[in-house]
Formats: structure tokens, sequence, C-alpha cells
């Protein structure tokens, strides 16, 4: 975080903070929800949602430097959390109005990110 000094980043990112980036091989899951087509079966057709994936996750993400490659990040901590918000926002844009559910972003097996939106309370 540029808003931190190199000692807190220490602290609190711990082996994550380093200052030349590091490598993750996320994987996202997108759940969508809505009424069902009676005639296609489906909430969307599965070719389009793939499509709006490779729009929103694939071409802005895959073998990007996060904090380098990708301008939003160059304000946002690329955290996994974060990166599940860019998510959202990417695909919220391609979907139809309603249907996105929740995007998961595995970081690893251990460290998981589940966000569906914002939410009042």
């Amino acid at each position: 975080s540029k808003s931190l000094s190199d000692e807190e980043n220490l602290k609190l990112f711990g082996k994550c903070n380093n200052p030349n980036g590091h490598g993750h091989n996320y994987k996202v899951i997108v759940t969508v929800r809505g009424e069902i087509d009676p005639v296609s079966g489906m909430v969307i057709n599965l070719t389009d949602l793939k499509e709006y994936m490779q729009e929103a996750i694939m071409e802005p993400l895959d073998h990007k430097n996060l904090d380098k490659d990708v301008p939003y990040f160059a304000e946002v901590v690329s955290t996994t959390e974060n990166v599940a918000v860019f998510i959202w926002e990417n695909l919220k844009k391609l979907l139809p109005m309603g249907t996105l559910y929740k995007v998961k972003v595995y970081e690893t097996d251990q460290n998981i990110v589940v966000y569906k939106g914002e939410e009042t309370i």
C-alpha cells in the first residue's frame, strides 16, 4: 500500500509484501441468478457468460502485473478482496441487470474471498 511505510506494509502483508510484486494463479467462480428461461432451461446462456467473463476478467487481468498493468490497481491495493470487487464491477456492466449474484476468488486453496456487491444492512 502506497499509504503505508515499508515497515507497516511488511507487518500487514507479510511475505506478500514484495516491492517487485509476486504472482498468483487465481481461480474465479461466478454465480448468476434469475428466472430460468423455459426454452433454454438456463438463467443465462453459458456461451454468453463465458464471453462476458473473458472480457471482464481474462482480458484485463490474465498474465498481468496487477499493480503495473491494470489502471484500477494504481490507486487500489491489489488484495484478493479488491480483485473480487474489480471483477464484480466489470461483470456487472456486461451481465443483464440483477443477474450477477456472487464472485468467488481463490488466491490459494486456503485464501478465498466471496463478494456479493454492496449490501446495505
